[in-house]
């Protein structure tokens, strides 16, 4: 646990939240700036900076444990589709340093949702760079 850490705080129950789940490992709880009704987050319990930095095991605990939960969105809530997301690094829109994952219900009912696309599918992108991206992720993998 990290003592400056607001995720670490809400694990430990210092920090009030609506607690929605806990497993050995993970802890689930309401996010209070949902992006659409009943998006939450899903925490190890070890603190962990980011999708970089957390270990194997708790990524994939916290990873099932999300699908666990999204696949109730859709009886519980009524939910039309789930998105998980993870942000890591300021630039990505990370705000708080500790990994999670969000749960994300969609709904076709906008008064639900208030999400958008930041991006706009769709739109091919240029080949060439499509597959020089490929080659480097490659061979940077091969090199692992």
């Amino acid at each position: 646990m990290s003592q400056d850490c607001l995720f670490c705080g809400i694990v430990a129950g210092d920090v009030p939240s609506a607690k929605v789940a806990e497993t050995d490992t993970t802890f689930a709880f309401m996010d209070i700036q949902p992006g659409s009704d009943g998006h939450l987050l899903v925490v190890p319990k070890s603190h962990s900076t980011d999708l970089c930095d957390i270990p194997p095991a708790d990524l994939a605990d916290v990873a099932i444990e999300s699908q666990r939960i999204a696949k109730q969105a859709f009886d519980v809530w009524g939910a039309d589709g789930v998105n998980l997301l993870n942000c890591c690094g300021k630039d990505a829109w990370q705000s708080v340093f500790h990994f999670h994952m969000h749960v994300i219900p969609r709904y076709r009912d906008k008064g639900k949702d208030r999400l958008r696309l930041p991006f706009a599918p769709g739109v091919r992108g240029e080949a060439e760079l499509i597959e020089d991206l490929a080659v480097s992720m490659r061979s940077a993998l091969e090199d692992r």
